[in-house]
């Protein structure tokens, strides 16, 4: 019998000055179905669906949505939707 798994979901905290990097690292390491940034308060700001093998110029206006939002407050929250297996390490 076949089925799809749950995704993974973890959680990440990070700063206005380091959103941008960590989200980078999040995305070059591999296996991510979609991004939510939250703000401090909780609300999502930016929920972006990542399909495998976006690379380069593609990601060219998510990262300017996500410097752009960096600036917006002092404490984020990454949720970050992962492909059921085996979690590659995210690199901080």
């Amino acid at each position: 019998m076949t089925g799809t798994r749950p995704p993974i979901v973890e959680e990440i905290q990070a700063t206005g000055s380091e959103l941008l990097q960590v989200v980078k690292n999040i995305v070059r390491a591999g296996n991510v179905r979609r991004i939510v940034i939250k703000n401090g308060a909780g609300r999502t700001v930016l929920d972006v669906p990542l399909t495998a093998g976006v690379v380069g110029a593609a990601l060219l206006p998510f990262w300017a949505a996500v410097g752009g939002v960096a600036a917006l407050a002092a404490r984020w929250t990454i949720v970050v939707e992962r492909e059921a297996g085996p979690p590659a390490p995210i690199p901080h």
